[in-house]
């Protein structure tokens, strides 16, 4: 399947617009690909379920499309951002020489081809990102985004669906193995469905997605199509629901009425208010100032069960935390140094769940601001947007990609949800607000000539 979907790619690039094209390269590809599976050659990066997609979607728009690819953001933030993203492995790497000595057989220290690999991973992670600012930049490409969430929603729901009653088995049957521990899809008397994504929470999530979207459409869609996308939103709420997992029901519970009854401006500026959060709270947790124990009273409250398992969480993060303290600036690097380690036998102690921790532990402060300022910055940027020009009419699809790419970024707080959709996500939505703001900026400048004229 790895070896085949660049055909898959190239025949939807010939037979679809650029946007549509890009879309299900990189969405079907995330969806049906086998995880956990790569080609793992030596020097370059390895050729798995993200790197494949994100690969042939670049060639094919270089070569059958005959484009060039943009890799600089409009603003300076955005430049500095993606510069410091890029490179920032390199730092990392020259301040990771050492190896970590454990009695067992000492930890590897970092090595110049490191920052080679790891320089080549991050550019491979992000294309999806400067595609999309090239193709999904209009409202109509991020309708089009909508739609295929929804499309793929209702497709995906079929093996889902059979999961959740015969147990995760369709990554057995195709692929010949279980990705991840089965004592973790048992839930509620039943079981949350895998298919062929990392997780059940990967799963939920993309049931959220394609729930927000739905509601997106069935606010905006024609009066005589709003029934049908009404029996869309309920029954992807209903698919909601047989994930059996708690965050991804309690950001719909949240973020669903707003997606149908808030003003556009309303939902550009919570999602902008929710990134702002986001990107702060690895300080916030470092000053005490996230209310953990309300917290965990109120899961308790909830499920005694949900209770312990965000109890080990939070104490996996403290000592993360503790240990990422030592080296600030850029991180552990790979190996597992950014974990903690058992001083004797090497043994891992500690097990990282958010995309924060992750990030921060292995490329430090410079690598996360990089990393979740690049996806944040877009609903910023939209945000002032719609802020400065108060006559402009924000697409109802550009806020609601918006909001479900805000709550992929809450995610990132207790899981590992940054995906290629997240990417597609984001560079869509920046490049629809670089385009407001070069329209702004057009209607600004006569206007000054026609002023000065007049003096």
């Amino acid at each position: 399947m790895i070896t085949i979907w660049p055909v898959v790619a190239y025949v939807l690039y010939r037979r679809l617009d650029p946007a549509r094209a890009l879309i299900w390269t990189i969405l079907a590809g995330y969806l049906i690909l086998p995880p956990l599976t790569a080609y793992n050659l030596p020097v370059v990066p390895d050729f798995d379920k993200t790197s494949i997609p994100n690969l042939a979607a670049l060639v094919f728009a270089m070569f059958v499309l005959g484009d060039r690819i943009s890799l600089w953001p409009q603003g300076v933030v955005g430049r500095c951002l993606m510069v410091v993203f890029v490179l920032s492995p390199f730092a990392t790497v020259l301040t990771n020489a050492d190896p970590i000595t454990i009695f067992d057989g000492d930890v590897q220290g970092m090595r110049i081809y490191d920052s080679v690999a790891a320089i080549a991973n991050q550019m491979i992670r992000i294309l999806p990102f400067f595609l999309a600012r090239r193709y999904l930049a209009s409202a109509a490409a991020l309708r089009a985004l909508t739609l295929a969430l929804v499309v793929a929603g209702f497709a995906y729901s079929v093996p889902m669906l059979i999961e959740t009653q015969l147990s995760p088995q369709m990554n057995v049957w195709v692929y010949g193995f279980f990705q991840h521990d089965f004592f973790q899809t048992i839930r509620a008397g039943g079981y949350r469905p895998v298919v062929f994504l990392q997780h059940g929470l990967w799963v939920a999530f993309f049931a959220l997605m394609s729930l927000m979207a739905a509601a997106v459409l069935l606010r905006e869609g024609p009066a005589a199509r709003r029934p049908w996308w009404l029996v869309a939103v309920i029954y992807l709420l209903l698919l909601l629901l047989a994930c059996k997992s708690f965050g991804p029901i309690a950001y719909a519970i949240g973020l669903v009425p707003v997606v149908l009854f808030a003003p556009r401006r309303v939902q550009v500026g919570l999602a902008a208010g929710l990134a702002v959060i986001v990107v702060s709270y690895p300080l916030l947790r470092g000053a005490h100032l996230v209310p953990l124990e309300a917290i965990m009273a109120f899961a308790e409250s909830i499920s005694a069960e949900r209770a312990e398992s965000l109890a080990y969480r939070i104490g996996n993060e403290e000592q993360l935390l503790a240990h990422a303290a030592l080296r600030p600036w850029f991180g552990w690097g790979g190996y597992g140094r950014n974990l903690i380690l058992d001083p004797v036998t090497g043994r891992i102690l500690t097990i990282p769940d958010g995309e924060w921790i992750i990030t921060l532990g292995i490329y430090g402060w410079f690598g996360y601001i990089a990393e979740f300022g690049l996806v944040a910055l877009p609903l910023v940027l939209l945000c002032r947007e719609a802020l400065l020009q108060r006559g402009a009419v924000i697409s109802a699809h550009a806020a609601g990609i918006a909001l479900i790419l805000a709550a992929n970024l809450v995610d990132l707080l207790p899981n590992g949800t940054l995906v290629s959709l997240t990417w597609l996500m984001a560079g869509g939505l920046l490049g629809y607000a670089e385009m407001l703001s070069r329209a702004r900026r057009q209607v600004r400048v006569p206007q000054a000539i026609e002023r000065r004229t007049a003096i």
